[in-house]
């Protein structure tokens, strides 16, 4: 039987007619999704039209309208029927009946019914107390009667709501953030709402309506499709729990998955995952764009009269090289060019995080059509603004889901696609694998600072579940995978093997702390065997805590903690041998004995600065010859060489010129060279690799200038430093974990060497020496490395007299640096 005649026999035979039509619709297995939910809609429409001809004989000024849901044409096969009876008031009592011979063979047939009676002027006047109401008027559709009275209020809702779209905007984005707290977000729920989670249907309805209000419009992309997928799943559960139903529970997404024609229920799980992350980016770029839109109305005015009547140009603040902030959001700056430069997707989503703010969408989808791949090896400066990015605390999940959706992440990194929206069928797990592995950065970030390593924890932290893709353990598939994927990024061969057994035994210390008797010799070292060494058995220890918080709240606890940490003790007794030495430098290079030379000959400082390079590589795979020239170097930064004659206050004068300069120090020495034999005093010598924070260099001429005005003291190096940030003040930064310094006990013979391990960030150094000067401590050598976001520096210091500091003094000055740094 075919739609047309259904919807006859459903006219001849009335309601018993109408259920038993669409019962068949329903039973149809050839007609499902779209033309089944628009074939259920019309056979409706017909039914209820006959129901208002035979009831309405003579009556004008009536007619039968569908709202919310139901107006736009989306019935499922348990779908409540939204009617709104429309009339111009002139015969009340004659609607009342009207109105009695429509809604009574709704409810005899046991359909939900919401309905209502109302004039047009009612009608507005309600929706204008109730945003609820308002919504579904918005998708307000004839049915049968006054077409004319129904066009009438559709023209006047639209209106209505378009004029008041400054004030029921937030309130509808206020009305979806207050179910999205209830509901959690459908795209990481065992057991979601597929109409009132986050990402659902509510929000799909809602980014219908913010686009009718003209003010803004969501990413169209993927959305069509990502709604209609939603509403075919909840069909699917209509049809096999017989129930108006939206909650996908466990145990129907079997049935669920097999009505639809998938694999399986994690299939299932999988499409809907993929669906709701469209949907919920959707409506964070939309709302975003809003509030941007807002924003501009309620200043413009102010703004023009302060240009004297011309028009206002945004603002636009430098973040990283090819990527500047512009009204909230990061964009790539005018110069910036994608296609030639295969970094930016990372500097640009790394400068994002630190600085809390949202990637522009037209940013990202420019990226993702123009951005080369990155060569394998990755350049150094791809592997730390990765680092960077995952280091950067919470703000790093807004920044990486922008990325994803547009198929960023895959590009970088290709085996994150096995794990991409994976559901965790363990009740202890509350994310996907892909968001827990993002939530593990965001943990491990707060606790970089009890490893010496940040950047290899931050790594493993994002790696430590990539094997759940594969059959198998997926601690033994993640171990290969890890290796390749740390080989590709750039890591070296003794870094890639920590990151390997990182992610083989990262469950290694949990599982032995609460199943095993740790007062067994032979379980304490067996875990030293797996482990290794001191260095990976610390990082292994943040990345075990950091895994379980990030899982939820029943895999971690206080004695969890303790367990763990009892089990550290134990095998660091086992692991620990002699105390290491300060490593000893190597001998000075001709080049640094001239500038010690010369800067001894002179009374001042001296300096060269000489750029690093390493050549590119390409892989074939991904790029072809013609695209690279294999001979073109990939700058490293630059070599800067600075000789001082020793004297209070270089280290924080250096540090803080550098900072004034926008130069970033990659790495960094200091030591003494003792000048020639019968000649008193020595030179320090610093040996620094920067990069220049936007890409232009200063001369040599201008540093040394001011590094003269620094030693002298006629320049303010902390003025100059808060003015510049002082400039910034929309830059609202990442909350990062406070600094922690630490004495390291019997790691030198001739010094005492103190650890700080702290968010880096311009000027850092400058403050380091100033409290080391303050101290009246002596640096005689130094050590700076700085991994991603965090700055990871050992400074071996004596007293006046060249010695070691004793155990107290030591304790007083890390505790009075710490102090220094968190003020």
């Amino acid at each position: 039987m075919t739609s047309t005649d259904t919807r006859v026999e459903a006219e001849d035979s009335g309601p018993s007619g109408y259920a038993a039509a669409r019962l068949r619709l329903l039973q149809e297995e050839a007609r499902s999704g779209p033309p089944r939910r628009t074939a259920l809609a019309e056979l409706t429409d017909d039914w209820l039209t006959g129901l208002f001809t035979a009831g309405s004989q003579g009556l004008r000024g009536v007619s039968l309208v569908a709202v919310g849901g139901y107006g736009r044409g989306e019935l499922s096969p348990r779908s409540d029927l939204d009617l709104l009876l429309l009339h111009d008031g002139s015969d009340s009592g004659a609607v009342a009946a009207l109105a009695d011979r429509l809604w009574y063979p709704v409810w005899d047939l046991g359909l939900d019914l919401d309905h209502s009676v109302r004039t047009p002027a009612e009608a507005r006047r309600t929706a204008a107390e109730d945003l609820k109401v308002q919504l579904g008027l918005l998708d307000a559709r004839h049915i049968a009667g006054d077409l004319g009275l129904t066009a009438g209020l559709r023209t006047a809702v639209l209106a209505d709501w378009r004029n008041q779209a400054p004030k029921r905007l937030p309130e509808l984005q206020e009305l979806c953030a207050e179910r999205a707290e209830r509901q959690g977000e459908l795209q990481y729920l065992l057991e979601p709402d597929l109409k009132e989670a986050r990402g659902g249907l509510r929000d799909a309805v809602a980014l219908r309506a913010v686009a009718a209000s003209w003010l803004a419009d969501a990413p169209r992309e993927g959305l069509a499709d990502a709604r209609r997928r939603l509403l075919d799943v909840r069909d699917a559960l209509h049809l096999a729990t017989g129930r108006a139903t939206d909650r996908l529970a466990l145990q129907e997404q079997d049935q669920v998955a097999a009505g639809l024609g998938l694999l399986d229920a994690d299939t299932l799980l999988r499409q809907v995952y993929e669906a709701a992350r469209v949907v919920s980016y959707a409506s964070d770029v939309t709302w975003r764009e809003v509030g941007r839109v807002l924003r501009s109305r309620a200043v413009r005015p102010r703004l023009r009269a302060m240009l004297g009547g011309g028009k206002p140009v945004a603002e636009r603040s430098p973040l990283a090289e090819g990527v500047v902030e512009q009204d909230g959001e990061v964009v790539l700056a005018r110069a910036a060019r994608p296609e030639r430069d295969p970094v930016l997707p990372l500097r640009a989503a790394a400068a994002a995080a630190q600085a809390d703010l949202p990637l522009s969408l037209h940013a990202v989808r420019r990226m993702a059509a123009a951005a080369r791949p990155l060569p394998t090896p990755w350049p150094a400066e791809a592997r730390e603004q990765l680092v960077t990015l995952l280091g950067s605390g919470r703000p790093t999940v807004e920044v990486w889901e922008a990325l994803e959706a547009e198929g960023l992440i895959t590009r970088l990194l290709p085996d994150w696609e096995r794990v991409r929206c994976r559901p965790q069928r363990n009740a202890v797990h509350i994310w996907t694998v892909d968001r827990h592995l993002i939530e593990t950065a965001v943990r491990a970030s707060e606790l970089t600072r009890r490893v010496g390593r940040p950047d290899l924890l931050l790594v493993a932290a994002l790696l430590h579940d990539i094997g759940k893709g594969w059959p198998g353990d997926h601690s033994v598939a993640g171990e290969i995978i890890a290796r390749d994927v740390a080989t590709r990024i750039g890591f070296d061969r003794a870094d890639v093997a920590v990151l390997a057994t990182l992610v083989r035994h990262h469950l290694l210390l949990v599982d032995t702390a609460t199943r095993r008797d740790l007062e067994d010799p032979a379980t304490v070292r067996s875990v030293a065997e797996a482990v290794g060494s001191q260095g990976t058995l610390e990082l292994l220890h943040a990345l075990t805590e950091a895994d379980a918080l990030a899982t939820g709240p029943a895999a971690w606890s206080s004695w969890r903690g303790s367990l763990v940490a009892d089990l550290v003790k134990r095998v660091a007794a086992v692991l620990s041998g002699d105390a290491s030495e300060e490593p000893e430098p190597a001998a000075p290079t001709a080049e640094m004995e001239r500038l010690a030379i010369e800067a001894f000959r002179t009374g001042g400082p001296v300096l060269a600065l000489r750029a690093q390079t390493e050549p590119v590589t390409t892989d074939s795979d991904t790029e072809s010859a013609s695209d690279t020239d294999p001979e073109d170097p990939e700058p490293l930064g630059v070599e800067l060489l600075i000789a001082v004659p020793d004297q209070p206050g270089v280290l924080p004068s250096v540090a803080g010129v550098l900072a004034m300069h926008r130069l970033t120090v990659r790495t960094a020495e200091l030591r003494a060279l003792d000048l020639p034999d019968g000649v008193e005093g020595s030179v320090l010598l610093l040996n620094w690799r920067v990069a220049a924070e936007y890409g232009s260099l200063p001369q040599a001429a201008r540093l040394r200038a001011d590094l003269v005005r620094a030693l002298d003291g006629s320049l303010d190096i902390a003025a100059r430093l808060a003015e510049r940030d002082a400039a910034y003040p929309r830059r609202r930064g990442v909350v990062a974990p406070p600094a922690r310094v630490t004495v390291a006990p019997a790691a030198s013979r001739l010094a005492t060497v103190i650890e700080v391990r702290a968010h880096d960030a311009p000027g850092l150094l400058h403050r380091i020496g100033r409290a080391l000067e303050e101290a009246r401590v002596r640096v005689r050598s130094m050590h700076v490395s700085t991994l991603g976001a965090n700055a990871v520096d050992a400074f071996y210091v004596t007293g006046p007299k060249g010695e070691p500091l004793p155990g107290e003094e030591a304790a007083s000055v890390a505790r009075t640096l710490e102090e220094a740094l968190r003020s």
